[in-house]
């Protein structure tokens, strides 16, 4: 199998972990390395390309800054030092890719921010709207309030859920190590790089060891679960050294590492689920022109919907009628049910009027409908 080049992606994830981003004997941020994966970055950005990151490194800089002494950390001094370090972080992002001339915004997730559909829809949402801004988001995990994802380290995992959030056709996750070994490669000199995983099996699951830096939080056990994560929701994911300068050039230019492939894209893998693994909570009955609009490729706005059934949340699951009862499609509504039916059939600038606030311009936006009428049918 041929691996794929950094050319081909178009929307791309690089998680940076606390032992690349923070010099584990000073506490502080590795200043030239960062600056050289800022180029790279910002090579990627200015080529056109959406780029976003997932940094970890909250904790470490809030117990650098907070002079706290070495060791093993309560859950509650782990929450309060990510609460400094999260400022420092943010600060951090901000002016590295400043120098770039590139705007940097943060979002603070958990892992329940990615499995509950209301909020998985609003970080998606904001994760949209500012890399339509061209700003690069800069994504966090929420120590302050987490739990699972400090004692665990769930931290690659993350990576993985936000990147299939978004949409993402690539995840590049920066480790001590080069990529997936056939064996450990610090006790087994003769260990062999795996550089193209077309599938994860039960043998490719037998590589993964444990991590052995004191700052990371995740081995390469939980970067093959991120690989099964991603490829699951049509993201491509390799796993590369951080550990040289300019890592992200080395990768495109032939650099070792490790390729996780996925036969679908975003659009399909997100879709496919959509369509087939979401029980409905209501539905929707359009218009003949909304019907139309959908076929060919349009959301779904309310001046489209005739009538609403059920009781469903915002970001629940929900099929589409045409007029004549007959399933157009599926996809996850942007409204409560409620408010639905008070804006059903009024053109967007009526919502705000009726609702008392801007809203969504869309009842369902078309990243998030499948059109075809079967639940198990190939998506529009």
């Amino acid at each position: 199998m041929v691996r794929p080049e950094l050319t081909q992606f178009r929307r791309i994830v690089v998680k940076v972990g606390s032992a690349l981003l923070v010099d584990s004997n000073a506490g502080e941020v590795r200043s030239s390395w960062l600056a050289a994966l800022a180029d790279d970055l910002a090579k990627l950005h200015h080529e056109g390309r959406e780029v976003l990151i997932v940094s970890s490194g909250s904790i470490a800089l809030g117990r650098s800054r907070l002079k706290l002494p070495r060791g093993q950390l309560k859950l509650e001094e782990s929450q309060a030092a990510a609460a400094v370090g999260q400022i420092a972080l943010a600060r951090i992002w901000s002016e590295v890719l400043g120098d770039h001339g590139i705007r940097a915004g943060q979002i603070l997730v958990t892992l329940q921010d990615t499995e509950e559909r209301r909020r998985y829809l609003n970080a998606r949402s904001t994760i949209a709207k500012l890399l339509d801004w061209r700003a690069v988001p800069v994504i966090n995990e929420n120590d302050t309030v987490a739990t699972n994802e400090i004692r665990y380290g769930d931290n690659d995992r993350l990576a993985a859920r936000v990147a299939t959030m978004a949409s993402a056709d690539l995840l590049i996750l920066l480790s001590d190590i080069d990529g997936l070994y056939d064996a450990p490669p610090k006790n087994n000199p003769g260990a062999k790089l795996i550089p193209v995983v077309e599938s994860i099996t039960s043998e490719v699951e037998g590589m993964a060891g444990d991590a052995e830096s004191e700052l990371s939080r995740g081995g390469m056990r939980t970067k093959v679960e991120a690989a099964k994560i991603a490829t699951t929701g049509g993201t491509h994911m390799l796993i590369a050294s951080g550990t040289i300068e300019h890592p992200l050039q080395a990768i495109a230019n032939g650099g070792r590492c490790t390729w996780f492939l996925t036969p679908a894209n975003p659009v399909t893998a997100r879709k496919r689920w959509i369509a087939g693994s979401l029980e409905p909570k209501g539905t929707l009955t359009i218009d003949a022109g909304a019907v139309a609009a959908l076929r060919a490729g349009a959301s779904l706005l309310p001046a489209g919907v005739i009538r609403v059934d059920g009781q469903f949340a915002r970001g629940d699951a929900v099929i589409v009628r045409g007029p004549d009862t007959r399933e157009v499609g599926r996809g996850l509504v942007a409204y409560d049910a409620e408010d639905a039916d008070r804006i059903k059939g009024r053109s967007s600038p009526d919502v705000m009027i009726i609702l008392g606030i801007s809203g969504r311009s869309e009842m369902i936006h078309r990243d998030d409908l499948v059109v075809g009428g079967s639940r198990h049918g190939d998506p529009a």
